[in-house]
């Protein structure tokens, strides 16, 4: 089952067209579909294709076994020898004998584990790159890892490979219309709103909606993968957070919980854990970014064009904060197979979180909404949620907190995100009042526009206000079923 990445197989395929070697490094969220997308497409490209595989640090291991490892998956897919290579040098010059003048890709999948136990890991690959593998004018070589923040400290923006990577290639959640093939043709049977209660919880992980089951409704599939003991979703957190924090992870575990409840700035996660200030918030805030668990919104204000002095931080991953609120205080009971759910709505403040996890999947996707707001083909310079805090003195001005804001040269458009049974006329007077907020430069239109999941009142429809009204089964390619 795999859909979409349509763009990042034509990159891939354009290092193909070209006759020298490529480095490539591939970065994501655990889950997301790396290894899988860089196999489909030596695939689909006939290339040979190897794979080796980094083996888990754990206590007791050591370098030898990560070389040990190394050895019998290349001999599993060549004529190589399994003895077990001295360092990381021999290993390199082994897998090198292994390739010839046909197109080849290979994988060092979770490269951080390979080098877990050596310091030189890096300078050995760089030196193996110059002198042997980029002499393979038909080879695609490609670093691959969930703990991203290695990837970057050590190769990305490690000055010894400066000019020397083709492609950096970072793996997202897949977007709307491909998270819908997961439902095959019962997609166009069911309900919208069933597919949205599954994906504010799953994401776009191509992983976990693999584990959809299209016959069930969402609350049987959401108790299967949640709810039952030893299920995927109640024990994939702990692996996948163990394997993507390799420092400092029960720190970064708390870190996550305070922001389950909404945007905050390291500032206000500092003062709402009680600790001193510094840089340890700040920096675990770059390594869960790095993961893809949390973004960093920092929209630049309207009214001057200049960033924001403090950057928001948003848990945008919503599988992480359906666990953190809901799995993770009921392990011990679903263990014992004690917990019974009912349905959704059984689940206290469930509104809120799927309204959060809902604006999550619509700014994630703002793409697919340029086209109802009239911006296909324009210059965006910005699109992110924007938030102002109230100023003192006279007058003053109001604070104002914006779902999503787009800006182009000569445009911002305010997008209000809506997930209520009920939506009336109360939401022409929010958005109104956020407009009102906003001084806009000469020469520069506002557009406003709602995105909505829910019944929405005909009054709404009629006012005119809004120039764009974006039901959310049409981000989904669906039409609501009657």
């Amino acid at each position: 089952m795999f859909f979409g990445r349509e763009e990042l197989f034509e990159q891939l395929n354009a290092l193909l067209r070209k006759r020298t070697a490529s480095l490539v490094t591939c970065r994501g969220r655990r889950r997301i579909g790396k290894s899988t997308l860089i196999e489909v497409f030596a695939t689909r490209s006939q290339c040979r294709f190897v794979k080796i595989e980094g083996r888990r640090p754990q206590p007791g291991l050591a370098n030898q076994d990560e070389l040990a490892t190394f050895a019998r998956q290349l001999a599993d897919q060549t004529a190589a020898e399994t003895t077990p290579p001295s360092c990381w040098s021999d290993a390199f010059r082994r897998l090198n004998s292994q390739i010839d003048d046909e197109p080849t890709v290979v994988l060092l999948d979770e490269v951080s584990w390979l080098a877990h136990y050596d310091k030189c890991f890096a300078d050995d690959l760089k030196i193996a790159w110059d002198n042997l593998f980029r002499k393979h004018d038909r080879l695609i070589l490609v670093l691959c890892g969930s703990v991203s923040s290695w990837l970057k400290d050590n190769l990305i923006g490690n000055g010894a490979f400066m000019g020397r990577r083709s492609l950096d290639l970072v793996v997202k959640e897949l977007p709307l219309r491909d998270c819908v093939k997961f439902w095959g043709q019962a997609a166009s049977r069911i309900a919208p709103r069933e597919i949205i209660d599954v994906l504010s919880v799953t994401g776009g992980i191509p992983r976990y909606l693999e584990e959809i089951d299209p016959s069930l409704s969402a609350a049987e599939n959401l108790r299967r993968l949640c709810f039952r003991p030893n299920s995927v979703l109640r024990v994939d957190f702990d692996e996948m957070f163990r394997d993507v924090i390799a420092k400092g992870q029960n720190f970064a575990a708390t870190v996550l919980r305070n922001l389950t409840s909404g945007t905050k700035t390291a500032a206000e996660i500092t003062q709402e854990l009680k600790l001193e200030k510094g840089g340890r918030v700040s920096n675990t805030l770059a390594l869960l970014k790095e993961a893809g668990l949390v973004a960093a919104d920092a929209c630049p204000n309207p009214e001057t064009g200049k960033m924001p002095r403090e950057i928001r931080y948003r848990l945008c991953d919503n599988y992480t904060r359906f666990y953190l609120k809901y799995i993770e205080p009921l392990k011990v009971i679903i263990d014992e197979g004690a917990f019974d759910f009912a349905s959704l709505d059984t689940l206290e403040g469930i509104d809120a979180v799927f309204g959060l996890a809902f604006e999550n999947l619509v700014v994630n996707n703002f793409r697919e909404l340029l086209g109802a707001l009239n911006l296909d083909g324009a210059l965006i310079t910005a699109a992110a949620p924007y938030f102002r805090r109230p100023t003192k003195g006279k007058p003053g001005r109001p604070g104002c907190q914006i779902d999503l804001l787009i800006q182009t040269r000569r445009t911002i458009c305010i997008i209000e995100i809506k997930r209520r049974r009920e939506i009336g006329r109360e939401v022409i007077a929010e958005v109104d009042t956020k407009l009102r907020a906003i001084a806009r430069p000469p020469g520069v239109s506002a557009r406003t526009a709602l995105v909505y999941a829910g019944h929405l009142a005909p009054i709404v429809a009629a006012d005119g206000y809004f120039d764009a009204l974006v039901p959310f089964h049409t981000l989904l390619g669906l039409t609501p079923v009657r």
